[in-house]
């Protein structure tokens, strides 16, 4: 999908994503020190949101407008000192420059590409972190197609933390959590839930010494 049809389906839905944030978003971040962070493909922002009101400076890059609006608008209910916290972006990830060195949370949740321009995209945000930055990982594993429920139902979008661990070979980040980790969906009409979902969560760890960025 492009710009215009993810600007299209933000129109048609009010949140898309919910107010709240990823519950992974939350476990793996819940106790890092507030710092600099970077939330790319942020959407409405709802992490972003979450985090500086922890006290976080946030950097949520999206290229849907239309989302971005969302996100300046769900923000403007923070008090202002934390409002005025997230910067937001209007940008493809793909092309978006990396900060060298510059972030100590990097966010990439449940953004779905081909094999390709998943590994571009996470080498990017690599190279986004700051010495001991934590680079946070999560979407739909590629088996829940057949062990899940929701999400993209094309595989080639789809990945593993096998695969993000590939993707990343090379670069010096520490493995701190390569896992699958299941959900509960809710069903349609709101009443119990429709199933569990299958999601690959990784996080990794910049070490402090400089690593071949």
């Amino acid at each position: 999908m492009d710009s215009q049809a993810w600007d299209d389906r933000y129109r048609a839905e009010e949140p898309v994503w919910g107010a709240a944030p990823n519950r992974w978003v939350v476990r793996e971040c819940e106790e890092l020190a507030p710092g600099r962070a970077l939330d790319l493909a942020a959407g409405e922002g709802r992490n972003s949101i979450w985090l500086v009101g922890r006290g976080w400076q946030a950097v949520a890059v999206d290229f849907s407008q239309v989302a971005l609006e969302r996100g300046r608008a769900l923000a403007s209910g923070l008090p202002a000192d934390a409002a005025d916290r997230i910067a937001w972006v209007e940008a493809d990830v793909l092309t978006h420059p990396p900060v060298r060195d510059g972030f100590d949370l990097v966010l990439v949740v449940y953004l779905h590409l081909p094999a390709a321009d998943r590994r571009t995209l996470l080498r990017l945000a690599a190279a986004s972190l700051a010495p001991r930055g934590t680079l946070l990982v999560v979407g739909h594993d590629t088996s829940n197609l057949t062990e899940g429920v929701g999400g993209p139902q094309d595989a080639r979008v789809l990945f593993t933390p096998e695969d993000v661990l590939a993707d990343l070979d090379g670069l010096g980040l520490e493995t701190v959590r390569a896992e699958r980790v299941r959900r509960a969906v809710p069903a349609p009409d709101g009443h119990g839930t429709a199933g569990e979902a299958v999601d690959a969560l990784v996080r990794l760890h910049r070490p402090a010494a400089t690593g071949p960025f």
